[in-house]
């Protein structure tokens, strides 16, 4: 596990990099907190940061190889961790290949030289990787296929710059000869959906290797991106009778990603919720780590913590549990340093006791499990029913539905059945963006005046349903979620918080194995008997705990909506408004109006003012140069 940083020069010139990347570099020691170096030749350097985590003596980065009659034909960096390396080190010595190392990276390169672009589909794993070939002079660059693990890149004039870090390449800026402005349309983006899609950055210049996508660059050229993994799910009828065959399936690829996810040279614990996904891994994983100890957060405020629930889930499944409580004060305080780590804003206030969390554990671990991907691989989200109770709109002509739509803009608010007729005149195009929108499009333009309609959610899912077509109704909103909501949001808020610690996460749900069984699993096996991830619960039956198999999803609850309106947080929203130096973004004004009205009890704009204000302590770090995020390593530069 490391956090990579690399320069392709245009002309040649990599070695005059040098100065930039070293400056660069301290930017994410939290990635890599055990050791640092770099490599250079004439046309690439590249630098890292290491946290050690498997062969802690011998698997220095970057990496060099080649067979004999070129020694050092490749060279590589990767961050992340390749879960089946034993069995892929064993495959290539079938072929004949030799290995100087026992750790995961040596079979990435070795594979690359005998499979090419292709070893990525040998892989399991989270990573980001770039490997240069000096006989071909071409750099290598991929992402892992759900995108757990981020790489970023910027090309210029002087040549193209990659790194896990955004803000390794903002330090880079002068002798990249960067362009800092922002993206208008990432910003709309952003505002509408609460996180910047991929491959969107809101700077225009950088951008965003995409989930599942290996790209090449030679000296002087355009990055050049292809996908090399499109999740699809061609559910497959199961005959009756046959179900227990699919829920085994289930339950043997999950034990088997839970043990290959456990491979470590250092002590592995695991995050601890009050529902199924977590408490199926942490079971899973107490198998092989009798000593496991599991991690969880919440707050005092009733009703929204999960910490009773999952003390009962340790003690039912006969773990050490660690519990850490978020005040509003601690929340307060650390949202500048949680900006500053995120790259980019993510308006999910989850994010926030996540980070708080991940603190704690490391204090125990240095590797930790968790269960996201779970509700997008089974089908566990709520909405996901919608489909069933939306079905009778579907026979109805295209011509009546679109009146049953204008009637109900005409009913009154909060009238019972405006809701559903006016989501029943949809097609699912219209309606299902994904698990997270702020504000319509009309609340939108009264903070962001100048958002433009062709900008709006359409623009980031419509591409996305264009390749689902084919496919059930459920499976067409899991597929939309893999591409939005959970690589920009679950994935990011994952990866970003448990590094900021120094922490490693790992979510076994996300492994190609797990995915080939989870895409064959129909529709109705996955929302069906009134409950979502049917199959899932089935297959863990013998596994989690029989209190959590059918408990309502909970989520991970914060109570902003309360904050915002209180003491704990109503003065500092007000500041933050304000203060920011956004006029040429939003209405400032409308925003306040909004606040006013949130804390009047008018209407509920928690979500929405989130939203912005974590734009603006984004912008008060990153543009305005204004806010000091707090880090306290002293060698990061002060806003970057």
């Amino acid at each position: 596990m490391c956090g990579l940083l690399g320069f392709l020069s245009a002309n040649s010139s990599a070695a005059s990099f040098t100065s930039s990347i070293e400056k660069a570099l301290p930017c994410m020691r939290h990635r890599g907190p055990d050791e640092a170096g770099s490599w250079h030749n004439d046309q690439v350097i590249f630098g890292f940061n290491r946290l050690s985590i498997i062969d802690l003596e011998h698997s220095h980065q970057p990496l060099t190889w080649g067979p004999a009659e070129q020694p050092e034909r490749y060279a590589m960096t990767f961050n992340g961790e390749i879960y089946n390396y034993v069995e892929l080190r064993q495959e290539l010595e079938g072929y004949g290949y030799s290995f100087n190392t026992s750790g995961d990276g040596e079979p990435i390169i070795v594979g690359f030289h005998h499979w090419g672009k292709d070893v990525v589909s040998h892989l399991r794993g989270m990573f980001g990787i770039a490997i240069w070939d000096s006989v071909e002079k071409q750099l290598f660059l991929a992402r892992d296929p759900f995108g757990i693990k981020p790489l970023y890149y910027a090309t210029t004039t002087k040549g193209t710059a990659f790194s896990s870090e955004k803000k390794c390449l903002l330090a880079m800026e002068q002798d990249l000869s960067l362009d800092l402005s922002l993206d208008r349309r990432a910003i709309e983006h952003y505002v509408d959906l609460q996180y910047v899609p991929e491959p969107e950055s809101l700077h225009s210049a950088i951008r965003r290797l995409e989930s599942g996508c290996i790209a090449t660059v030679k000296p002087g050229g355009e990055v050049e991106q292809q996908r090399y993994f499109t999740p699809r799910f061609p559910a497959q009828p199961v005959t009756k009778g046959k179900e227990q065959e699919l829920f085994d399936r289930i339950a043997r690829a999950l034990e088997d990603s839970v043990e290959k996810h456990m491979r470590a040279d250092v002590t592995v614990g695991s995050f601890l919720s009050g529902g199924i996904d977590s408490t199926a891994i942490a079971a899973l994983a107490k198998r092989h780590n009798p000593d496991l100890i599991t991690f969880t957060t919440g707050f005092e405020r009733e009703g929204y913590s999960e910490v009773d629930v999952a003390a009962e889930s340790a003690e039912a499944i006969g773990v050490k549990h660690v519990v850490k409580i978020v005040s509003p004060e601690e929340y307060a305080a650390a949202i500048p340093k949680i900006m500053w780590y995120l790259d980019d804003p993510v308006a999910d206030p989850s994010l926030v006791p996540l980070y708080f969390v991940a603190q704690e554990a490391r204090k125990h671990v240095k590797v930790v499990l968790s269960g996201e991907g779970a509700d997008e691989l089974f089908g566990g989200y709520t909405i996901y029913k919608e489909p069933l109770s939306l079905a009778p709109f579907e026979k109805i002509p295209s011509p009546l539905r679109r009146g049953l739509g204008k009637l109900s803009q005409i009913l009154p608010t909060g009238m019972k059945g405006k809701s559903l007729l006016e989501r029943g005149a949809m097609t699912m195009e219209e309606r299902y963006y994904g698990n997270a929108r702020s504000f319509n499009f009309d609340q939108l333009q009264r903070v962001l005046p100048w958002a433009k309609t062709q900008w709006d959610h359409k623009d980031v899912t419509a591409p996305i349903y264009a390749h689902s077509r084919d496919m059930d109704p459920v499976a067409r909103m899991q597929h939309l979620d893999l591409f939005t909501w959970m690589r920009g949001d679950i994935l990011v808020k994952a990866d970003k918080m448990t590094m900021a610690n120094s922490l490693e996460l790992r979510v076994p749900f996300l492994d190609r194995e797990v995915f080939a069984v989870a895409e064959t699993i129909p529709y109705d096996l996955k929302i069906s008997h009134n409950t979502t991830k049917y199959a899932l619960r089935k297959a863990m039956e013998q596994i989690v705990p029989a209190h959590v198999l059918h408990r309502k999803k909970l989520g991970f609850p914060v109570p902003m909506r309360h904050w915002l309106a209180g003491d704990e947080l109503f003065g500092w929203a007000q500041d933050q408004i304000t203060q920011s130096e956004t006029e040429d973004i939003f209405d400032k004004k409308a925003i306040l109006t909004m606040l006013n009205e949130h804390r009047d009890g008018v209407s509920d704009h928690s979500r929405r003012l989130w939203t912005v204000l974590a734009f603006m302590v984004w912008h008060g770090i990153f543009v305005e140069e204004r806010i000091d995020p707090g880090i306290e390593d002293k060698e990061y530069p002060v806003y970057l």
